[in-house]
């Protein structure tokens, strides 16, 4: 029986996971809950495919994934029944059928990212699991001077975890936002793709920039120099949330 191709959008606390790719070692990740159910439904093996993987602990609000499915059934009567059985901490926000040449990762153009940081000493009782905690107070505009040498297209090779010898380091960052709302500050960046903890790890070095350990221009002297050490520490997964994944069609 003839497939057709779906698109969704995905939102999910990553709090308890292990990141969105699914492992044989664990059934603890978001595609793996996603595949069983799909299974279940189809009455055969189905993968879905991801924009691309998060890490343990990281969240999305706008994840896109697509699916294969021939079941024969209206889209609204799919997603309702897949959330049904989702746990409460994952859901299909959207779904609706595409071409059959959507891919999810392969289709995407762009992706932005939130990495939420809570500068303030007091307690941060309901959103301690999503934001990470600077007490000091953070100088927004040096980091936002420290933003603007990494705009553009880069080798982020000292912005990496794990660099492939066989993979490119150059991305490409079409805009890297740092916002303060009151005890918040948010560090937003779109971007054409992104490198293993390159968030985290930007995010990191603009907090040191913020906290006046670094100057605003040894970002771009970290950038050149394409070495890992140089740069400033990967901050917890908690803080980090994928926003939105684009597509041009």
């Amino acid at each position: 029986m003839l497939k057709k191709n779906y698109k969704m959008v995905i939102a999910y606390d990553g709090t308890r996971y292990k990141g969105w790719q699914s492992q044989k070692s664990t059934d603890v990740t978001i595609q793996g809950k996603l595949n069983h159910i799909f299974s279940e439904l189809e009455g055969e093996k189905v993968e879905v495919q991801g924009s691309g993987r998060t890490d343990a602990g990281v969240h999305a609000a706008g994840q896109v994934a697509n699916v294969r499915l021939s079941v024969e059934k209206p889209v609204n009567e799919i997603k309702d029944y897949v959330n049904f059985y989702l746990p409460e901490d994952i859901g299909i926000m959207e779904m609706k059928e595409a071409s059959e040449a959507f891919h999810a990762r392969l289709s995407a153009v762009k992706k932005t990212y939130c990495y939420r940081i809570f500068n303030s000493g007091e307690p941060n009782v309901f959103e301690r699991k999503w934001m990470y905690t600077v007490v000091e107070p953070l100088d927004v505009e040096a980091m936002q001077e420290a933003a603007v040498y990494l705009e553009g297209s880069h080798d982020f090779a000292a912005f990496c975890r794990r660099r492939s010898k066989k993979k490119s380091t150059i991305r490409t960052i079409y805009r890297l936002e740092i916002v303060r709302k009151g005890k918040e500050v948010d560090i937003i960046i779109t971007g054409s793709g992104f490198l293993h903890n390159m968030v985290r790890i930007l995010a990191g070095t603009l907090t040191e920039v913020g906290l006046g350990e670094r100057k605003p221009l040894e970002v771009r002297q970290i950038l050149e120099s394409g070495i890992r050490e140089n740069a400033g520490i990967t901050l917890p997964a908690k803080g980090l949330i994928l926003q939105c994944v684009e597509y041009e069609t």
